[in-house]
């Protein structure tokens, strides 16, 4: 069967990377909702720093793993790397299971994050790769939408067993299933590297494309760099949420299953918002998007401050979930149209190290933050952040001309499109020359 680009035309492998995801996702959600819990219960931590070492931790080795698997993706195939990431996670269930100390449960971070950093960012590349440059806004939102509302189903039914039947052992059952599954289904899996060649074959003849360095993708692109740093904001935030929010609400005297749901609500919005986001990445300036979601999320964090009831907390958790699936798949679709196809790979490694150390920057800040002056300084702090990101958005990226060359450039939020920028960022305009 001829290869062939466009979502319509790959639909069954698709569909299977789409799965696949949901179960990468929901390794993550496993510990939305318990791990802090288990922490403070089991193995009597109290500092914060110490309670979210295991975010650093995951941060930190996801985010390598994210690097290494967008530069070795060409190299060793994607669909080598997602059996790769699967392998690292099948112990993960069974040492957070059996863990006799908090040092297992780091160790068992460690695994989860390489789990994640080359799983997750295979199934992203090999999507990419398989509709084609006109759909991928499309793609990832359907792509990251698999994956954080499996992250809010495991988050709500972890909460739930663990209010039933006691944090261990039944809710890390759940765990083993996801990871067997995950393996199972990546071996079904084919490699879309031809997909990447017949795209470059079809691109229009153009001047040479320009390498991107690892701080041209970092911040030295306008564009590619403010994505870059949204990301890593954007994680950041998403790693004190992750590592707080559940302290926060028990403070306030919720139950495991309040809290569950709380947590499950966020990614749960996340996840369903991508489904209408991942499309509009495709037709609006995607600045617009990550500008405005970065900003709802940090008014959200500090309207946290001054939330105290059920119902609001509720609400803000949606918000939060609405402002993050604004940005998600527009990071992605973005990082993947100003990059030249034979470098994407490599860009999206590069933006998703920077974007994954976020949860450990995140972490570590805000438990520092909370055992020095409380937790509503760490959420000040970071609210702050997110806000200034946004800023940043507003200032520096702009909007590329369409790809045929022809129709005016887009403009967005008030700026006029700039279109004499450096060569390297007008080079990577689709169509430009």
């Amino acid at each position: 069967m001829p290869i062939q680009l466009g979502l319509r035309e790959n639909a069954r492998q698709f569909t299977l990377l789409v799965i696949i995801n949901a179960f990468v996702g929901g390794m993550v959600g496993l510990e939305r909702t318990i791990l802090p819990r288990l922490a403070e219960q089991e193995f009597h931590l109290v500092a914060r720093t110490a309670i979210l070492a295991f975010i650093v931790v995951f941060g930190l080795t996801k985010a390598g793993a994210n690097y290494y698997a967008g530069a070795w993706a060409n190299k060793v195939g994607r669909k080598n790397l997602l059996l790769i990431g699967w392998l690292f996670g099948l112990p993960v269930p069974l040492l957070l299971l059996w863990a006799p100390s908090w040092g297992w449960v780091i160790f068992a971070n460690v695994l989860l994050g390489l789990n994640q950093g080359l799983a997750w960012s295979s199934t992203v590349v090999m999507k990419m790769d398989l509709v084609g440059p006109k759909q991928r806004g499309l793609a990832m939102g359907l792509n990251e939408s698999a994956g954080y509302l499996a992250v809010a189903a495991t988050a709500f039914a972890s909460g739930w067993l663990a209010t039933e039947y006691g944090l261990r052992p039944y809710p890390f059952y759940l765990g083993i299933a996801l990871a067997v599954l995950g393996l199972l289904g990546s071996l079904l899996v084919r490699d879309t590297r031809a997909h990447v060649a017949l795209e470059a074959a079809q691109a229009p003849a153009g001047p040479a494309e320009p390498h991107l360095s690892f701080w041209d993708v970092t911040w030295r692109h306008p564009n590619l760099g403010s994505v870059t740093q949204a990301g890593l904001v954007n994680n950041l935030n998403d790693g004190m949420v992750w590592g707080l929010l559940p302290l926060l609400l028990a403070t306030k005297g919720f139950t495991l299953m309040q809290i569950g749901t709380v947590a499950a609500v966020y990614p749960a919005v996340w996840g369903l918002g991508q489904l209408l986001t991942g499309p509009l990445a495709d037709r609006l300036c995607k600045k617009d998007l990550l500008f405005w979601g970065m900003l709802l999320q940090g008014a959200v964090l500090l309207a946290l401050l001054f939330a105290s009831s059920y119902p609001v907390f509720l609400l803000l958790a949606a918000l939060l979930g609405a402002g993050t699936a604004l940005v998600y798949p527009t990071f992605l679709a973005a990082v993947a149209e100003y990059a030249p196809a034979s470098q994407r790979a490599r860009s999206v490694g590069i933006f998703r190290l920077w974007r994954d150390a976020g949860y450990a920057i995140g972490a570590l800040l805000t438990g520092l933050l909370a055992d020095a002056f409380g937790l509503p300084s760490a959420l000040a702090a970071i609210g702050g952040l997110t806000v200034l990101s946004a800023l940043v958005i507003q200032r520096r990226m702009y909007c590329p001309p369409v790809a045929d060359g022809n129709a005016a450039p887009a403009i967005s939020c008030g700026q006029s499109a700039r279109p004499q920028r450096p060569a390297i960022a007008r080079s990577l305009w689709p169509g430009a020359g």
